[in-house]
């Protein structure tokens, strides 16, 4: 019986053993891949940290960028503005004429000869019109008629010491 009963006894001490070993193991198998997955999230947020790095040195050069074109920006804005205000100057709106004092000027497709007698005074200037001399302040309309079709419209738009800004317009009267 005593072979039998340590039979039985070595049984129940391997078997014991054996699921030990077993609980053992799973443990030693859970640490091992909490460890593994703490150091995954580690490198994940190294990663991560390193990535937010460089996209903030990116954004900085982006910032200096966009600061250094919209420096650009206002100074070609400025630079279209003198040369658009140059240009108006030199060739001013549609039928819209510059006229310097002594200065005459052939207008409205040929059809009025304009001319700026002397310089303009305080509030009123001297135009003479196809050979016709007439006084006008700013605002002021003055109506010529050319034929029984054509009339035309000479308006003093505004004036000073240099020239006057006169606008000619013949446009034909409906019958």
């Amino acid at each position: 019986m005593t072979d039998t009963t340590r039979v039985r006894t070595r049984y129940r001490l391997h078997r014991l053993f054996r699921g030990r070993w077993l609980i053992l193991l799973a443990i030693l198998v859970a640490v091992g891949a909490y460890a593994l997955g703490l150091n995954i999230g580690y490198l994940d947020i190294a990663g991560a940290r390193q990535a937010i790095q460089q996209l903030r040195a990116e954004n900085q050069k982006l910032k200096i960028q966009i600061t250094e074109l919209n420096a650009t920006q206002v100074a070609l804005q400025n630079k279209l503005s003198t040369f658009e205000a140059a240009l108006d100057e030199v060739i001013p709106a549609k039928n819209t004429y510059n006229i310097k004092p002594n200065q005459s000027m052939i207008v409205a497709s040929g059809k009025l000869t304009i001319a700026l007698v002397g310089p303009p005074s305080n509030d009123s200037l001297n135009v003479n019109i196809n050979g016709k001399q007439h006084t006008a302040a700013s605002g002021d309309t003055i109506s010529i008629a050319l034929d029984q079709q054509t009339t035309c419209l000479v308006r003093v738009q505004s004036f000073d010491m240099f020239k006057a800004v006169l606008q000619a317009l013949c446009p034909p009267q409906a019958k």
